[in-house]
């Protein structure tokens, strides 16, 4: 692990789309790994700088490594460790914890935001940021979070709203990727689809049109019909290769009572 560094503050003239992404502290855990598990979320979704309060022991033949996946090769290995007094001083430090029903009479779990509030947020703090998991069992404790800059929630059901270590840290992460990775930065292809030209959708209609005709479907159920294809083709947003694929069928089922 490495020694902790104090944080610089990012030029003013910085964007926030160019500011440095928010770091992972986890306080206390007991399961290395759990820490494992933390620091392969990270590298899922574009995290990379971990910090670690009163970490266990992290041996890189053990459970920490084993579950930290490709993250074993650089985010664990380049952990930070450093005291949770650091860790309050140095970040604008925001604790995720499960909600206890606390409201406006009660400060230290209230307000809180949800991961997807921060999401959109986040990016208009110009100091270095850390999203800070407790412990598996207490989370942060009261005292903790009294020096925590704020609170951050993940909505669960009201009958069991608390997440292990893990999950809530995976989901978190997840919900904040927008800070990390680029739009086309995913496995994921571009969802970016390109409508069929009207061309090749009015004869996509017309053959519609035909194999209702071939049909003998009521004459006088055959514009209410039409309409109804326009408006869901119309809300499907068809790519041309869609359309084409569509009109070869319906020309072949225009074609077959023909044939018979």
């Amino acid at each position: 692990m490495t020694e902790p560094t104090e944080p610089t503050t990012d030029d003013p003239n910085t964007t926030a789309a160019d500011r440095t992404p928010p770091s992972v502290a986890i306080v206390d855990a007991k399961t290395p790994g759990n820490v494992g598990t933390i620091a392969r979320a990270m590298k899922n979704f574009g995290f990379e700088d971990l910090l670690l309060v009163d970490p266990p022991e992290l041996d890189p033949d053990g459970e920490a490594y084993g579950f930290a996946g490709q993250a074993r090769e650089d985010i664990l290995p380049n952990a930070t460790e450093l005291s949770f007094d650091e860790l309050a001083e140095s970040y604008h430090t925001i604790g995720c914890t499960a909600v206890t029903n606390e409201d406006d009479r009660s400060h230290m779990r209230y307000p809180y935001s949800t991961p997807a509030d921060l999401a959109e947020r986040l990016p208009t703090i110009e100091a270095p940021t850390a999203l800070v998991f407790g412990r598996e069992r207490v989370g942060l404790t009261n005292e903790e979070l009294a020096r925590i800059d704020e609170i951050c929630a993940i909505p669960a059901s009201e009958d069991y709203p608390v997440l292990n270590l893990g999950q809530a840290a995976t989901v978190t992460l997840y919900e904040l990727r927008t800070l990390t990775l680029p739009a086309d930065g995913t496995q994921l292809p571009d969802l970016e689809r390109t409508r069929a030209p009207e061309p090749t959708l009015d004869r996509l209609y017309d053959q519609w049109g035909a194999l209702l005709e071939e049909l003998n479907h009521p004459d006088e159920k055959r514009d209410k019909t039409m309409r109804m294809l326009r408006r869901v083709f119309g809300r499907a947003d068809l790519t041309e290769r869609e359309a084409n694929t569509l009109l070869g069928v319906l020309r072949r089922a225009t074609e077959r009572p023909a044939e018979d």
